[in-house]
């Protein structure tokens, strides 16, 4: 099985700064990539930054600029730095992993618990 772990969240002004963090164990390999997703109250989930295993990124238009994704693999470790926050990114961030399959149709995809992130105007 595997699990994910997500930390970093918390209160925050608008113009600050935070940084997520999110540790894979167990059964995980081979990724096929690993990212960030977020859901504010009475929206859909969205996808706000990936990386692939060849660290090739992937942005939500909403934070280009202002958040960076990284990955530490000798950590097992994403990490989601996030900066001149603006209260409309205030939601629950949560930590994905892509496992590949032998083919596509066996990819799986695995969630964290997720990490309260909030803006203050």
């Amino acid at each position: 099985q595997v699990q994910l772990m997500e930390s970093g969240g918390g209160l925050v002004q608008a113009g600050g700064s935070l940084r997520l963090a999110c540790v894979a164990s167990g059964s995980f390999y081979p990724v096929g990539h690993m990212g960030w997703y977020r859901q504010a109250p009475g929206k859909q989930r969205e996808l706000v930054a990936s990386i692939t295993s060849s660290a090739s990124t992937n942005y939500a238009d909403s934070v280009k600029g202002r958040f960076t994704i990284s990955r530490d693999s000798d950590k097992n470790t994403v990490y989601l730095q996030m900066n001149s926050l603006k209260p409309e990114d205030t939601a629950v961030y949560y930590c994905t992993l892509r496992r590949r399959g032998l083919s596509s149709k066996y990819d799986r995809d695995f969630w964290g618990q997720g990490t309260q992130v909030t803006v203050s105007s």
